[in-house]
């Protein structure tokens, strides 16, 4: 093996942006570059005591749950109830392993989704769809104005 193949395939195996080295390079990293690594990520003087990282731990879950419970009520309310549901998660994953899985695992989806809708085809065929939309709406609120006036349906038997 020459100097010049051992070049050749550190440079394969090894992702220099990353230092990966598995060839999931694309994987761990985001837009934003790599991840943090998972786990807690309380204070060091917390984490030192068993005792006081269990009760940091109760209190961060409580916090999330509340914070995710207000979320949950304000779905079917006017407010950003979905934001302030994945606001509680953010609050868990900086706790828990299987918050910041799940953020992970949103993060990831939320970026195909924007880069699929930001897909010319994607756009044009939305744009087609939206006129289509309108335009049937459109008949059916001239069909309604022909067959019944401007008459709300709640007086259309009064009077």
């Amino acid at each position: 093996m020459t100097a010049e193949s051992d070049e050749r395939t550190a440079a394969v195996a090894t992702d220099p942006a990353t230092g990966d080295n598995d060839g999931t390079a694309g994987d761990a990293a985001g837009p934003g570059g790599p991840e943090r690594p998972l786990g807690s990520r309380a204070p060091l003087f917390i984490r030192r005591s068993r005792a006081l990282h269990v009760s940091w731990q109760v209190g961060v879950f409580v916090l999330g749950l509340a914070i995710v419970g207000g979320g949950i009520v304000l779905l079917p309310l006017p407010g950003p109830g979905w934001v302030i549901i994945f606001a509680g998660m953010a609050v868990w994953a900086t706790e828990f392993v299987w918050a910041q899985l799940v953020l992970r695992w949103t993060k990831r989806k939320v970026t195909e989704a924007t880069q699929k809708a930001l897909d010319p085809a994607v756009r044009r065929r939305n744009v087609i769809l939206t006129a289509i939309g309108l335009v049937i709406v459109g008949a059916l609120l001239g069909y309604y104005l022909w067959r019944f006036g401007f008459v709300m349906p709640w007086r259309a038997g009064m009077g």
